[in-house]
């Protein structure tokens, strides 16, 4: 049986943000298959116009499963995904890894989930801004991603990023394997 990773997706969520991760955890060698998740399990629509009905709402989650990811977008700023609250609080519970991005990432910030743990986001700034409740200010590092016990935090500007140290955690790919892969997707077959 696959080990399921759970994708929370929101109205308006970044697409592209999870598309290289989850392209690669659902292929069929990896053991891994993805499962989206929402609030509940009406169609959302992506900021690229996908509509996707989740598999999962809040209320009715898994027993078991070995990752939360949680992709940015629009909404990540509004009380609309405050339920996705009780996921996290089960996956620290549990020691399950979690994986944010983009405004995911302030979402976790604004909650007190980063005040003491290594991370990044979009910016010190922008956390400060837009994460009203935010005291980790300390433990911000500027990178593009961060993975630190469990917890992988990543700008919105880092899909690749994001998507490699999923990879390396959950050791999809052998080192060597998984560099080469970064570089093909990061640069490309040609370098301009």
């Amino acid at each position: 049986m696959k080990k399921e990773i759970l994708v929370f997706i929101s109205e308006n969520y970044a697409d592209w943000e999870s598309t290289y991760v989850c392209s690669e955890l659902n292929k069929p060698k990896t053991g891994f298959i993805i499962k989206t998740l929402a609030v509940n399990k009406n169609p959302i629509k992506s900021m690229g116009g996908f509509t996707v009905v989740p598999d999962y709402s809040i209320t009715e989650i898994p027993i078991h499963f070995h990752m939360l990811i949680l992709v940015g977008g629009t909404s990540w700023l509004k009380s609309e995904n405050d339920d996705v609250k009780q996921v996290v609080d089960l996956c620290i519970k549990k020691g399950i890894p979690i994986a944010a991005i983009c405004d995911a990432c302030t979402f976790l910030a604004d909650k007190g989930y980063l005040d003491d743990k290594e991370h990044t986001g979009n910016s010190l700034a922008y956390l400060e801004e837009y994460a009203l409740s935010y005291k980790g200010s300390e433990h911000f590092i500027q990178k593009q991603v961060v993975s630190k016990d469990g917890l992988i935090t990543a700008n919105g500007t880092s899909a690749v990023e994001f998507a490699r140290e999923i990879l390396k955690y959950l050791q999809v790919m052998q080192e060597n394997e998984l560099e080469e892969w970064y570089q093909m997707f990061k640069v490309g077959f040609y370098k301009e």
